[in-house]
């Protein structure tokens, strides 16, 4: 096998496959460039989530027309002279594979002009090859707009996600870039409209308010810690503010963003005992250390760090977290099933001398029936089967004629019985029947939905008070993206500012209340995010699995009869009313002879 040398072009291409992986690639290596080109405002131009457009331009140095050219050269870098100066990175970029790399992806045109120069250049460049050089009019700093990404690597492009997902993305390493340099003005805007603005702010956390919102920033609470290694300043997010979805946690280490897994679990442990299972906390934790004291360049996209001494910055990140947690009281919610808890008060042994008790007394109208303005328009009728009996083994294994599991419809409520919320029991033909609230209501929702996704639409419930939610400038795009879909689906959301939303109204059978709704709208989220089924059919019935997932879980405890009677009937009209769409049992019906066989 004969070895030869990569030709330049093909060298820049498999770079490219390690720096520029997505259009938010190509968004926060240009972003980096412009501000250690000592600009004051930056802004960010993007057209159809950066697969026809990504444009930066800054107010910087700039650059001279021979720089200009010589940018695109891969390893072409101002920063790096010799290798003690790698022990000593302070700037974003400083390997000189950004401009190379994206040069090989994509068609690139970068105009530039220094101060003392009367006129700039404009550079063409095309899968790494050199187009043109002119000379024009600009003023001074640098505008490169980057266009039809990956258009000579259409695997690479077909493989990108949807353009939700695509813009999520680039909004993320926009802000990761923008929150570290609150002295800069920042702005993005998509297919001709503005997204984000930020004008130079005080500090940190006017910058944080600015990019997320007024209602992260108030849920935070200052870091701070000094040692003679590194020092830590940041913020943290009260306990009770924990989310089930990430986007608000990051890590600078002098001024540049990096993951930690590690770090992660060092947050996460400061939380222990304060914040359920299955949620993450806010966190912004900025960390000053000597340069020589951590390598920035382990990996191509400089995402990752390796810390001199992992375990003391672990143990530093761990206890400023923890101590700031313990000097605000956050603490553990009160456990009311416990009555022998520290914080539960005690009612004195003559407490009803004082407040007797007394009994509720709840009028009853006994010609009332509940079932009937439920089905106005005859959408229900028990089924006409001629099967009266079921033939069971603890469970329903036949469903022709389950209208008949009552033994008579007209039944009074009160023969409807709730246990601790989460099963109803009520007489069947020859036994008995023992539902499950939560499955019934996954069942009842699952047909609900995917009639809507497929025919029907969903009816809405309009909150008795509007519920706003902060969901971030990416999950707002997300939001408005999805509105006729959402709309089918029965929410009624409208978009507020650059990062809110307002829940008007939900599906029948969702809770309206606003820590129901908040979290809700978290999952939703998630829901909406996930490209990884997209075949017709399959897509819509994953899709009301997961909705009816989502309300099942945030319905109240069942506690009236009627509502139960009403659960029941609607789980009744189902085609499959025994199982969930996973399997599940929703219902077991106990025949007399085994009840006897109890006793």
């Amino acid at each position: 096998m004969e070895l030869r040398i990569l030709p330049g072009n093909i060298a820049n291409m498999i770079a490219a496959g390690e720096v520029v992986q997505r259009p938010a690639s190509v968004v926060k290596e240009l972003m980096e460039n412009s501000v250690d080109a000592g600009a004051s405002q930056v802004t960010v131009i993007i057209g159809d989530s950066g697969r026809t457009l990504i444009q930066v331009i800054d107010d910087g140095t700039g650059m001279t027309p021979d720089d200009a050219v010589l940018c695109f050269e891969r390893h072409a870098t101002s920063k790096i002279a010799s290798a003690e100066d790698l022990q000593a990175i302070m700037t974003f970029g400083f390997r000189g594979e950004a401009l190379a790399s994206i040069a090989a992806v994509a068609e690139v045109t970068l105009k530039t002009r220094t101060a003392d120069s009367e006129t700039g250049c404009q550079v063409e460049m095309a899968g790494s090859s050199h187009v043109s050089t002119t000379e024009v009019s600009t003023p001074v700093g640098t505008n490169i707009a980057v266009r039809n990404l990956f258009f000579n690597i259409p695997a690479r492009r077909k493989f990108l996600k949807s353009d939700n997902v695509e813009f999520k993305h680039i909004v993320e390493e926009f802000t990761r870039v923008a929150i570290t340099r609150p002295g800069i003005g920042f702005s993005l805007s998509h297919n001709g409209k503005d997204i984000i603005v930020s004008r130079p702010a005080k500090s940190l956390k006017y910058r944080i308010l600015d990019l997320l919102g007024s209602s992260v920033v108030g849920d935070l609470v200052d870091l701070a810690a000094d040692t003679s290694m590194i020092s830590l300043r940041g913020f943290a997010g009260r306990p009770d503010t924990a989310r089930k979805t990430l986007g608000n946690q990051f890590f600078f280490v002098n001024g540049r963003f990096f993951r930690s897994p590690y770090l992660h679990k060092a947050v996460m442990r400061a939380y222990e005992g304060l914040i359920p299972e299955g949620v993450t906390p806010s966190y912004f934790i900025f960390l000053e250390t000597d340069p020589s004291a951590v390598d920035v360049n382990i990996s191509p996209t400089k995402s990752e760090v390796k810390f001199e001494d992992d375990s003391l910055v672990f143990q530093v990140v761990y206890a400023t977290v923890k101590e700031t947690l313990g000097k605000n009281s956050f603490a553990g919610d009160i456990d009311f099933s416990n009555p022998e808890a520290n914080d539960m008060p005690v009612l004195g042994k003559h407490f009803p001398d004082y407040k007797p008790e007394t009994v509720p007394q709840v009028p009853l109208d006994p010609g009332y029936d509940p079932f009937a303005p439920m089905f106005p328009s005859g959408d229900y009728q028990p089924s006409s089967g001629k099967n009266d009996h079921f033939q069971t083994r603890g469970y329903v294994d036949s469903h022709e004629d389950y209208g008949k599991l009552f033994e008579d419809r007209s039944l009074p409520v009160s023969q409807t019985l709730i246990l601790g919320g989460r099963y109803i029991v009520t007489p069947s033909k020859d036994g008995m029947m023992v539902v499950n609230v939560r499955r019934a209501r996954e069942r009842v929702l699952y047909d609900r939905t995917l009639a809507a996704l497929t025919k029907e639409g969903h009816i809405t419930q309009t909150n008795m008070f509007p519920v706003k939610v902060q969901i971030g400038v990416a999950g707002r795009a997300l939001i408005e993206s999805k509105e006729s879909l959402l709309a089918t689906l029965g929410f009624d959301i409208s978009p507020f500012g650059t990062d809110t939303i307002v829940v008007n109204g939900v599906p029948e059978g969702f809770s309206g209340e606003q820590g129901k709704v908040e979290m809700m709208v978290q999952d939703l989220l998630l829901i909406l995010s996930d490209d990884s089924v997209s075949l017709p059919g399959v897509m819509e019935s994953a899709m009301a699995e997961k909705i009816a997932l989502l309300g099942a879980s945030s319905q109240e405890r069942l506690t009236s009869p009627m509502e139960a009677r009403a659960l029941l009937d609607a789980l009744l009209s189902s085609s499959s009313p025994e199982l969930t769409i996973s399997g599940k049992k929703t219902m077991v019906v106990l025949p007399m002879t085994q009840i006897d066989k109890l006793f």
